[in-house]
């Protein structure tokens, strides 16, 4: 059986990191702890992070949102911060797993284990989101489109912990739309995921749009050039069907028991077919 420790703030996380340096960091071990039985290994101390307050920020600071680490995804959900300022996010927590693991799991679990699958990987990405991390030394921020490396990797360093995420305030009046296609209703793990922020002219054309895809390549999928094809018109079908045709050549998905490569592609562009304004 493994050790757990379970420090009460940072000072006792860095003195138990530095006497188990091998040990594996957790918080709410929806991933970790399932993988572990999954995969019997030889026993490694473990440290809960559960504790640990400084890393359950939740606030406004100026021009960004800051979410920290350790926040459940049920807390997230909860917070009238984040369903007011970050919609686009709330609706991907809605969707992610079952009460039970919104209720465990957290967002730095989410970012650490760095499935494509992670519903809050695509609204991140779409929000322009800064991974905060420290060490006994510093803090420093990586834009998170850096901090993911490819499925299971990240650009975490030993010694290193995940703070918190960083989120500028999306622009009054932006739209925000999530959508994530599964094989079932409820519990699913995405097929495929679009996360879309849209910033409009008072005419109603697009100034800026901002489109992230999951399950549709080793890490969250951009595509500058949808983007690009979208701004400076109205989201219209003829637009959204461009930046369609973009965004199928941009992913690199894959075939699995849950949908064929092709099935993917396909979806990656009808997701974006949502988006056209009501005739």
């Amino acid at each position: 059986m493994s050790r757990v420790a379970l420090p009460r703030d940072l000072g006792e996380l860095w003195q138990e990191m530095d006497r188990a340096p091998q040990a594996m960091l957790y918080a709410g071990g929806t991933d970790l702890l399932v993988r572990r039985r999954s995969r019997p290994q030889p026993e490694s101390p473990l440290i809960c992070l559960e504790r640990v307050e400084e890393l359950k920020r939740l606030e406004l600071r100026g021009d960004q949102i800051y979410l920290g680490a350790g926040c459940t995804h049920s807390r997230l959900l909860a917070s009238d911060l984040v369903r007011q300022r970050l919609p686009i996010l709330a609706r991907a927590l809605a969707v992610l797993g079952s009460p039970l693991v919104r209720n465990m799991g957290t967002l730095g679990g989410n970012l650490a284990t760095a499935s494509p699958a992670g519903d809050t990987l695509p609204p991140l990405y779409a929000l322009g989101a800064w991974v905060e991390l420290a060490s006994p030394c510093r803090v420093k921020r990586l834009p998170l489109c850096d901090f993911i490396l490819g499925p299971g990797r990240t650009a975490l360093r030993p010694g290193e912990i995940i703070l918190g995420v960083a989120v500028p305030v999306p622009l009054q009046g932006a739209r925000h739309h999530f959508e994530k296609v599964g094989q079932r209703a409820a519990l699913a793990i995405s097929i495929a995921s679009l996360a879309a922020l849209i910033e409009t002219e008072a005419s109603g054309l697009v100034r800026r749009a901002h489109l992230a895809w999951g399950s549709l390549g080793p890490r969250v999928v951009t595509c500058p050039a949808a983007e690009q094809a979208l701004e400076g018109g109205g989201l219209n079908r003829e637009s959204l069907s461009r930046a369609a045709r973009l965004a199928r050549e941009a992913v690199s998905p894959i075939d699995d028991q849950r949908a064929s490569a092709a099935y993917r592609r396909r979806v990656a562009g009808n997701l974006l077919l949502r988006l056209a304004d009501p005739a």
